[in-house]
């Protein structure tokens, strides 16, 4: 992935810790030029944020962009809803899963492939409070294996 000039802008770490992740899809977003300029220098904020599909598009709810400082009349409101730009087969295929229950779709990361701003969206399912205990158990049981595996190569 690295090879295609792709450049992570923006992650939602939280959402791999609330959701459990079926499936990714690379998405456009529509955009305004002094956006477009805030999101290359890094002020994009996906906290909350999440997708809806409305009327056969994809919308983009809660993305923080901040106004670009040098944009003046031109900047648009930050929290403002974004249409995502899929193919017709990804959205029903996307449709299709909201439908079921619990699944929602969450942005987990903002990122400049060849100079366009994508998104990667993500069909997730939420967890239960012990479903994180149960992550966050089997993260630091593999933490304690690399450190012992680290402690005994040394030797």
């Amino acid at each position: 992935m690295a090879d295609e000039g792709i450049k992570i802008v923006a992650q939602n770490r939280k959402a791999r810790h609330d959701y459990f992740i079926e499936e990714t899809y690379e998405a456009g977003i529509v955009l305004a030029g002094t956006e477009v300029k805030s999101v290359r220098q890094g002020n994009v904020n996906l906290r909350d944020s999440y997708a809806v599909i409305k009327d056969g598009e994809v919308f983009l709810y809660n993305m923080h962009i901040s106004p670009y400082e040098k944009g003046n009349i031109f900047n648009r409101d930050p929290l403002r809803t974004r249409k995502l730009l899929l193919n017709r087969r990804e959205i029903n295929k996307l449709t299709g899963y909201v439908q079921q229950k619990g699944y929602t779709l969450v942005p987990l990361k903002v990122y400049l492939k060849r100079g366009w701003v994508k998104v990667e969206l993500a069909v997730a399912r939420g967890k239960k409070s012990y479903d994180k205990r149960e992550s966050i158990a089997k993260r630091d049981a593999q933490r304690e294996m690399e450190r012992a595996f680290r402690g005994r190569q040394k030797i």
